[in-house]
């Protein structure tokens, strides 16, 4: 479990295919922290550690995983937002993320506001993912890359974020263009909710 606080950006260093998966291998400040088997998320997408070597640690995507996230259109040199799993004795600073990846979306429009910048992102319209509760709601949280943000302006299938200089500058939102393809992770909240009016009817 995350907090979608992420603590840094690690860079790619280099990508392996083998067969239907691929083991990207990254560098970040904590690799001597870091454990065979420990959860880090890439992206938003927890993925365990089966390989440190060389100030490097290596994570493997299963076939599932490359179809939902954008970990497929990963090159060398790229920026992926980490974080590890959450310590359950200390304050939940973002809001409850599972790191699985429900989606990608697309950045349709980045606006400058006054200091910070909004980010609109745009996905898949399903009234049958929407219905099980795979959608936004206004000022309630949503993970873009791993990173825990309030949603505002929501509407059947986009929502815009506003991220301050500091996120902008710590995480690989400054990577990101119109085009830009990224993963979302929607609230569990609303999912269990959603599955519950369910039982009712």
């Amino acid at each position: 479990m995350f907090s979608g606080i992420i603590e840094e950006f690690a860079i790619v260093v280099d990508i392996r295919k083998d067969r239907e998966n691929i083991d990207f291998t990254l560098r970040c400040s904590f690799v001597d922290e870091l454990k065979i088997d420990q959860s880090v998320a890439h992206n938003g997408v927890c993925l365990t550690v089966v390989r440190i070597a060389d100030g490097t640690y290596t994570v493997t995507a299963m076939k599932e995983t490359l179809d939902r996230s954008n970990l497929g259109l990963l090159k060398v040199g790229d920026k992926v937002n980490v974080e590890r799993s959450m310590l359950m004795n200390g304050r939940l600073d973002g809001h409850i993320v599972q790191g699985h990846v429900d989606e990608t979306a697309k950045c349709i429009a980045v606006d400058d506001a006054d200091g910070s910048t909004y980010f609109t992102f745009e996905y898949k319209q399903d009234r049958a993912m929407a219905l099980n509760g795979y959608f936004t709601v206004d000022k309630g949280s949503v993970t873009v890359n791993g990173v825990s943000l309030t949603v505002c302006n929501p509407s059947d299938n986009t929502f815009q974020v506003a991220i301050i200089p500091y996120t902008f500058e710590h995480t690989n939102f400054c990577d990101i263009r119109v085009g830009s393809v990224v993963n979302i992770e929607f609230d569990i909240l609303g999912k269990y909710i959603a599955r519950l009016e369910k039982f009712k009817s």
